[in-house]
């Protein structure tokens, strides 16, 4: 029951490329100890989220060639 628990989670958040979930994450983490720093970079995550969904895209689009 807790396995299966886990593994919904993981698929859920991981999905089908498991760089953009390590990207995202990365870029919270960033994001997170820069505010702590008291630097305003709200926009870093979503520009991370722009950038790791086009590689995703364009990796894809290479493999079906």
């Amino acid at each position: 029951m807790i396995g299966g628990f886990f593994r919904f989670w993981w698929d859920f958040v991981v999905g089908d490329d498991w760089r953009i979930a390590a990207g995202v994450v990365v870029a919270v983490a960033v994001v997170g100890l820069l505010a702590e720093a008291g630097i305003h970079a709200w926009w870093l995550l979503p520009a991370v989220v722009v950038v790791t969904l086009g590689a995703a895209i364009r990796t894809a689009a290479r493999a079906r060639t």
